[in-house]
């Protein structure tokens, strides 16, 4: 950051601070752990010299903590996979059932936007289509923050809902699903050989969300990989050239994304391992009624405080995943 011509480049550079400052914390963490493990060594030495109830129940809820915050850590370096540290594309697209799958995939969209902010990261909305009468058909995020994509990748697969439909007059059941991808995030950090004739580009009025994002002339971009039929959209910019930009790193992310499942799916082959694909094979189930219950399919990782995952408290959902790919 001292070499002359370092702010040359703006987005360089900031893409140097973002780095610098995330290795910060990590060495910021490691000293906080090393200060809090010292802390309890004499609290522990306190014990041994002379017996103290109140000051034993502290360190055993101190003890607690701090194996919650070492595994945390713990977690958080073992994220070595290649694009791990990247930013987040994470696209929610509702399944079959009209309003009701789409009133699910808002409550999924609510849910990763307030695990995100409890992690500190920035949420963009890159690509919004709202619900026939409630909820969304389809939405992309940027979650721009370290490591966002290893933790998310543990999202990626078909969300089961099951609960008393706020739109069955007949107050009855129903299942609904939501599908969610997750992509690292490109920022000009990889090269993929995309032939120009191999992608469609079309351009269209922008119809997010709301506000200032929608405007009167064909800002949006849509970009069709031919080959693979891969598709992505952006229209968070004002300019049609600043969301083809957004759209190629999208494209390249998406791509990429292919071509990992594909090697993942031919390692699968070679180990003679079967893996279901489609609607059926959920990750995971959130059931409202006749009990209260999310549970991980791929973990069997569960809770029966189903308001607080809502809220976007998934970390033991991710962590248990993470984990078991680790093990």
């Amino acid at each position: 950051m001292m070499e002359p011509g370092f702010w040359d480049d703006q987005d360089a550079a900031q893409k140097v601070i973002s780095q610098s400052n995330a290795l910060k914390d990590i060495v910021g963490e490691y000293n906080e752990l090393n200060e809090i493990q010292e802390n309890l060594e004499m609290t522990l030495e306190l014990l041994r010299e002379e017996a103290d109830a109140e000051l034993q129940e502290d360190l055993i809820s101190e003890l607690k903590e701090f194996k919650k915050k070492m595994e945390q850590f713990d977690l958080q370096m073992l994220l070595s996979d290649e694009f791990d540290k990247n930013s987040a594309v994470v696209e929610i697209h509702s399944g079959a059932g009209g309003t009701e799958s789409q009133d699910w995939a808002s409550m999924l969209l609510r849910m990763y936007t307030r695990w995100a902010e409890h992690h500190g990261f920035k949420v963009e909305t890159l690509d919004y289509q709202a619900g026939d009468e409630a909820g969304v058909k389809s939405v992309t995020l940027g979650i721009k923050g370290h490591n966002a994509y290893g933790y998310l990748k543990a999202e990626k697969g078909v969300h089961r809902l099951v609960r008393i439909s706020p739109f069955d007059s007949s107050g009855r059941r129903h299942t609904s699903f939501s599908s969610i991808e997750v992509m690292p995030e490109f920022d000009g950090d990889i090269e993929l050989d995309l032939k120009t004739e191999d992608i469609k580009i079309d351009t269209y009025r922008s119809s997010g969300a709301g506000g200032q994002h929608v405007n009167t002339t064909d800002s949006a971009v849509r970009m069709t990989h031919i080959p693979t039929g891969a598709i992505v959209t952006c229209q968070t910019e004002r300019s049609q050239i600043k969301n083809r930009e957004r759209a190629m790193n999208l494209l390249k992310a998406k791509i990429y994304q292919i071509r990992v499942e594909e090697e993942e799916a031919r390692l699968a082959d070679i180990r003679g391992e079967q893996k279901e694909i489609g609607w059926g094979s959920q990750i995971r189930s959130y059931v409202f009624h006749p009990y209260s219950m999310v549970k991980d399919h791929r973990t069997n990782e569960e809770t029966g405080n189903v308001s607080s995952v809502m809220d976007g408290e998934i970390d033991q959902f991710i962590n248990a995943y993470l984990r078991s790919r680790i093990s």
